[in-house]
């Protein structure tokens, strides 16, 4: 039989895929994948595994074939995990042999089990959650880590994912193809972003063939990649210079910029609790530790729970429950769904989440993790304070009529833009015949057409991609990083003008303008008012910092304004000091 055969003298074939870090450009990982003889019928992974499974002999081969992937990646040397696929079905069924010869295999060649991630695969029949989730108790305990396979394909539910608690959820690919055309699969992935902030696990979105695609996985905060646009599937695997070049020129979206501050500005130190202390040891803890007002309660360096001092102490107030529960376990008082985030999430959407939540986690805090271990706890007196500094510092900073972001943000995101290395463009917008109008029609009129040229502008940015800045007046500044741009500019030119007509006296508009005195005392005609906009690329190797992006932008806003009517220039020429820098390099 020719599976037999293949099994035997392991004709078979490793390819490894890269899974990519998307903060911080490197690689994260490998997938291990296997394939049978070129020239065989068996060849396909899914004709191997049925033929395996006619034969009875599924749990050699899934074994077989594990062995052949590890030995080839241990003599690749290869740095970051690798991912093994799995059916949860043989590890139920058969334990504890996979999980015996998988230690045995790492030992063999000389690899830690931390290094190694199961993701957990279903072509068959599924395993009964009760039965797997018994299994990878121990899995963990070994020092393995999970993964949750082709969420939204098959098995991979959201059931199983609040049931398992798997390390890493990985996306199906059909949610990732065409995702920056699609709001509907935007929207779906980015539910699943909140999840997994909430839940402590990480995202790995399949199926990355586009840069728009990449670009956009990485701006919703995903936190790893793997697809064609990363790296194919190889036997000496290695990113693609496409995808480098993809990270470099991106960066991510800010919700403040200038002000960004993470969950880990709130993180109070604090001892944890585990399933096997009593409740009388978690009363001593907190006396021990007047300053806390919760514990966490962790099972292997993961959280599980969380327990109120003030909601603990009630308890022991009343008659006889110390006498009755003292000794049992701590988590019979804790909250078992606590709100559990990732040191890196953003305060803003770390207030989102307490809100959502509900009234209680403002009393009992929040857990933070790095990388779903342990690291502390929060408090939401702590969170209200930086949020209420950050909305200070917003206010301060923003214009009064539009309430957007001022020059400081503005001058801020730039340098960060070029700080991180980022590939962008600068537009500066301004309105053409501004001051005539405000004499016909009163200031009051003029601004009304400031708030509608806001209005039109942030319908016309990226929401989480571009940046719209208020310089004040009739001035403003996107930072486009979306890679339609073009297409916005043209979009939201046509937008102001047919908007704006409400704006006009009829006849004004029938005549195209209006007759006015000029500064020099003389009447002139006028036309109405019209949006100019002039963009500029803005690369680190081409700016130095925001002054010069500023200004660089201001030029070309003054190309825009001397086209008639709604326009657009963009500088196509690079600036002047990076021609004379070829020049010099030249001589």
């Amino acid at each position: 039989m020719e599976l037999h055969s293949i099994l035997r003298h392991r004709r078979l074939q490793t390819l490894l895929q890269p899974i990519l870090d998307l903060d911080s450009g490197t690689l994260h990982g490998h997938e291990g994948l296997i394939r049978g003889p070129s020239d065989s019928m068996l060849h396909s992974p899914l004709a191997l595994l049925h033929s395996a499974d006619q034969a009875g002999l599924r749990l050699d081969a899934e074994l077989i074939c594990i062995d052949t992937i590890i030995g080839d990646f241990a003599r690749l040397h290869l740095d970051g995990k690798l991912f093994l696929n799995l059916s949860p079905k043989v590890m139920a069924d058969h334990h504890p042999r996979p999980l015996d010869d998988l230690l045995a295999m790492l030992k063999a060649n000389h690899l830690g089990p931390d290094r190694i991630v199961i993701e957990l695969t279903e072509d068959g029949e599924p395993a009964e959650s009760d039965s797997l989730h018994a299994v990878l108790v121990e899995y963990r305990r070994a020092g393995l880590l999970v993964a949750l396979d082709d969420l939204g394909e098959g098995y991979s539910s959201l059931r199983r994912w609040s049931e398992l608690r798997p390390h890493y959820v990985k996306i199906d690919k059909h949610f990732i193809s065409g995702i920056n055309q699609d709001p509907v699969k935007l929207q779906f992935v980015r539910s699943l972003q909140q999840i997994a902030v909430n839940s402590g696990a990480r995202l790995i979105a399949e199926g990355v063939e586009t840069r728009a695609e990449l670009a956009l996985v990485r701006e919703l905060g995903i936190g790893f990649g793997q697809g064609y646009f990363i790296g194919r599937p190889a036997a000496t695997p290695g990113l693609s210079l496409e995808v480098l070049e993809a990270i470099k020129s991106a960066g991510r979206s800010q919700a403040t910029p200038g002000f960004n501050v993470q969950a880990s500005k709130l993180l109070i130190e604090a001892p944890s609790l585990s399933p096997a202390d009593s409740n009388e040891s978690a009363l001593d803890l907190f006396k021990a530790n007047a300053h806390l007002h919760a514990l966490a309660v962790v099972a292997d360096g993961r959280p599980i729970g969380l327990v109120n001092r003030y909601t603990l102490i009630d308890h022991f107030s009343r008659v006889f429950v110390r006498e009755l529960h003292g000794r049992r376990s701590c988590t019979q008082f804790m909250d078992p769904t606590p709100l559990v985030v990732d040191q890196s999430t953003p305060v803003e959407e770390l207030s989102k989440l307490v809100i959502h939540k509900g009234k209680a986690t403002f009393t009992d805090g929040f857990i933070i993790t790095d990388d779903g271990l342990y690291l502390g706890i929060g408090s939401g007196y702590d969170l209200m304070q930086v949020i209420m500094q950050l909305q200070i510092a917003a206010a301060r900073y923003s214009n009064p009529l539009t309430l957007l972001p001022g020059n400081v943000p503005i001058n801020n995101h730039i340098q960060q833009l070029l700080d991180a290395g980022a590939h962008f463009r600068a537009a500066y917008c301004d309105l053409d015949n501004f001051k005539p109008f405000n004499d016909i029609y009163g200031y009051d009129r003029g601004d009304q057409v400031i708030l509608l040229v806001s209005e039109a502008l942030k319908e016309g940015i990226a929401a989480g991609r571009d940046f719209l800045g208020h310089i004040g007046g009739d001035d403003f500044f996107i930072l486009f990083r979306s890679e339609d741009w073009e297409a916005r500019c043209r979009d939201l030119l046509a937008g102001f003008e047919a908007r704006s007509r409400a704006l006009y006296d009829p006849r004004h508009v029938a005549e195209g303008g209006y007759f006015s005195e000029d500064r020099a005392g003389r009447t002139v005609f006028h036309p109405l008012p019209t949006l100019s906009i002039g963009v500029v690329e803005a690369e680190p190797a081409l700016y130095q910092s925001h002054h010069e992006v500023a200004t660089a932008a201001a030029s070309a806003k003054k190309q825009a304004k001397k086209i008639a009517g709604n326009s657009l220039f963009v500088e196509r020429r690079r600036p002047l000091k990076d021609i004379r820098l070829e020049q010099a390099e030249a001589a």
